[in-house]
């Protein structure tokens, strides 16, 4: 029966092909050959959820799609979401040296952009990172976006397993978190809440990184876009950092993936250390 269902649902090279040209022209994320197999995979499933077999089927219900719904439920299983609290910890570092050094030169207000949210780990990093160098009277206010609608829900509800939390420190998990419930004999997990202090700190919204310019009005002191400019071409990635430019401060820092660099594309941004830019 597997096998059966199996052959009915191939992904043909030229429905692949439509299916890059639309991601692309949607959310600029760059689908190569390579990435046939997980397209298959990944989009097949959400077909078995509509009942349908047939690939083109599918791609003819997203093309003709008028209210964007099923774009974002492609979107959402096309986009992959890889994230840990504390990840590329070098940059925490340098956002608490940065906000005790504006703090100390008198600024109260502090803005800060997360581009790539993913499931929130990244942005409540941010919000202790903010709550630990600040003293308490500062207003910080934390900005988290994301493509994918699937990502920002678990966002939003702010519940993480254990395992998730393996990576910190336990003063953190202290302060920051409250157990919500404990391991089951039935093998559920161990899990726990981002305290509301920490929540209402972040304000979670979809956003598209490839279609500036964005609505947002800034200017930000800090914005985080990690991890996400390696999905496109330069041409996108271009037209990303002009508007993060755009929004940030003069003297506003832009931390991007140690994976990623700047060489190569047109930007005014000055390079600080590695994965981090200022804007003069």
């Amino acid at each position: 029966m597997a096998a059966a269902q199996d052959q009915e649902c191939v992904l043909d090279p030229r429905t692949f092909n439509r299916f890059a040209q639309l991601v692309y022209a949607r959310c600029g994320i760059v689908l190569t050959e390579k990435k046939e197999a997980l397209v298959q995979a990944r989009v097949g499933k959400r077909m078995r959820q509509l009942g349908m077999k047939d690939f083109a089927d599918y791609f003819r219900l997203v093309e003709a799609d008028a209210n964007g719904d099923e774009t974002v439920h492609l979107l959402d299983v096309i986009s992959t979401n890889v994230t840990s609290f504390y990840r590329e910890a070098r940059h925490f570092e340098v956002l608490t040296e940065l906000l005790r050094k504006w703090e100390q030169a008198g600024q109260t207000t502090f803005r800060i952009w997360c581009a790539a949210a993913s499931t929130g780990e990244e942005p409540y990093t941010i919000a202790f990172t903010v709550r630990d160098a600040l003293h308490n009277g500062t207003d910080a206010r934390i900005l988290a976006t994301d493509i994918s609608t699937r990502v920002l829900g678990r966002a939003r509800a702010a519940v993480y397993t254990a395992r998730d939390l393996e990576k910190v420190p336990r003063p953190v998990v202290n302060k920051y978190f409250q157990r919500q419930h404990s391991a089951d004999a039935n093998g559920g997990p161990e899990t726990y809440s981002v305290v509301p202090e920490v929540r209402n700190m972040i304000t979670f919204a979809r956003l598209n990184l490839a279609t500036p310019p964005f609505p947002m009005r800034g200017p930000f002191d800090v914005v985080f876009c990690r991890n996400v400019m390696i999905y496109f071409d330069d041409a996108i990635r271009t037209r990303l950092l002009a508007d993060c430019y755009r929004l940030l401060r003069p003297g506003g820092y832009l931390m991007v993936g140690h994976a990623e660099s700047l060489t190569g594309i047109l930007s005014e941004f000055k390079s600080v250390e590695p994965a981090v830019y200022i804007k003069k």
